[in-house]
């Protein structure tokens, strides 16, 4: 994510980015355990979230001087070679405070050196979860057998093989599935897994299949779309000209970058209205064909804004069959294995797999629908908000006499789908991009003016 500015918005500095306080910045040398305080070099933090990133990432700037270490700079007196230990405090000017430490240490994944003058340099640490080095590592790949619930699945990748002691926010799955690991690593086996996942509602399955995994400084989270769609906006912001923030809302977006390409070409190229799905097994010459719309599932689909969007009827075809606009081709995996011993599995070879073709038909639609509408929004440090976290947004009307005209197409409730909160000595503000699958803004979400 970067910080360009908008020419129109202008500068994101206000009174309302006012600095925030890193109070610890330590780092454990590999070599012999000695621990040095880079705090006092403090040039800057950007600490990124993402609904799209297995891991929390951050990059932390200082100035290596030769008074860091013993007479010596951090990069020669510790030495700095990679995957140290990094215990990282940091607090916005509410006091709301991001804590590193213990179970939640980051780790030193890259350096990067940029040489000022023989008495300092700029280094800037690229760290990463303890988790995220670990994926990497050939014991923590998954090569047993799993069977049962898919989310019971995650749960235990996450512990067995990443030894993960943080908190885990797992949504439990309405289906089970059984597969062999085939010495996958970790992480791409939890996102591979995510597409089969079923949220327990009512409905036929696959009907709101999809899931996101991802970290946050509260832990690991596996969430369904529907389930992020349904939860209440953490907080409201709004974006006008007034300098007061009105009822019914937490601050003001400080700056906005709509994303209002609309490009039907590649949504229907990617599936998002209509997949058809070919599924194949070589083994036992098993074949189907699964077409599948939107407009099958859109009753169980739980949606941000008001509505889905609608398009000319005379593209659509009489025959449902006929209404797709991308083919995937799955091969499967004989290591996906049906319920039972070896017999039974052997003995309903030639069924389909428990529905996944249909699941991973509307998981696909799903991914590729849910981006539909995005904005980038910049606001005053917060530290409460996570990737993930459902906000509300309102934007004034075009034509609005006042600022109390909202925009209730582009208005309404967003994900976000992207986090950087950056951090300076000078000023400190949270940047966003947030997303939906629908447009128009839901009666119910309004705020109380």
């Amino acid at each position: 994510m970067s910080f360009t500015q908008s020419k129109a918005s202008g500068s994101v500095a206000s009174e309302g980015t006012l600095p925030s306080s890193v109070i610890k910045a330590e780092i454990k040398s590999n070599k012999d355990g000695k621990t040095a305080s880079l705090v006092n070099g403090f040039v800057q933090l950007n600490y990124y979230e993402s609904i799209l990133q297995d891991s929390i990432k951050a990059d932390y700037i200082f100035t290596d001087t030769g008074n860091t270490v013993e007479g010596k700079s951090a990069m020669e007196g510790l030495p700095i070679v990679g995957t140290e230990d990094f215990e990282l405090t940091f607090e916005d000017n509410q006091e709301e405070k991001l804590e590193f430490t213990d179970i939640s240490t980051l780790i030193v994944n890259k350096v990067t050196p940029k040489e000022v003058d023989t008495a300092k340099q700029v280094v800037t640490l690229h760290l990463v979860s303890e988790e995220f080095i670990r994926n990497e590592e050939g014991s923590s790949h998954v090569n047993v057998v799993m069977k049962g619930k898919l989310s019971d699945h995650i749960e235990t990748i996450l512990k067995d093989k990443l030894k993960t002691e943080k908190e885990l926010d797992i949504e439990t799955t309405s289906n089970d599935y059984n597969f062999v690991g085939n010495n996958r690593k970790p992480y791409y086996t939890i996102n591979w897994l995510s597409k089969f996942g079923v949220p327990e509602k009512e409905g036929k399955p696959g009907d709101t299949a999809g899931y996101f995994f991802w970290e946050t400084s509260e832990g690991y989270k596996f969430k369904s779309i529907d389930s992020m769609f349904a939860q209440e906006p953490k907080k409201r912001f709004i974006f006008n000209s007034s300098p007061d923030i009105p009822p019914g809302y937490d601050g003001k977006i400080l700056q906005q970058e709509f994303d209002n390409r609309i490009d039907y070409q590649n949504k229907i190229r990617m599936g998002a209205y209509g997949t058809k799905l070919v599924v194949f097994n070589p083994f036992d010459c098993f074949y189907e064909v699964v077409p599948q719309t939107a407009k099958e599932t859109e009753e169980g689909t739980v949606t941000g804004g008001e509505e889905l969007p609608k398009f000319n009827d005379k593209f659509e075809n009489p025959s449902e069959e006929e209404n797709f606009t991308r083919t995937t081709y799955m091969l499967v995996d004989p290591g996906v294995l049906p319920p039972g011993d070896t017999k039974e599995q052997v003995g309903v070879s030639t069924e389909p797999r428990f529905k996944a073709q249909q699941i991973l038909n509307q998981g696909i639609r799903r991914y590729n629908q849910m981006f539909s509408a995005q904005q980038t929004v910049t606001i005053a440090g917060d530290f409460t908000l996570h990737a993930g976290d459902a906000i509300y947004i309102d934007t004034p009307s075009i034509q609005a006499e006042t600022d109390d005209d909202v925009n209730k197409e582009t208005g309404g409730k967003y994900i976000i789908a992207d986090l950087c909160h950056y951090v300076s000595p000078k000023q400190t503000f949270t940047k966003m991009n947030v997303v939906r699958d629908s447009f128009g803004r839901k009666a119910e979400s309004a705020p109380v003016q």
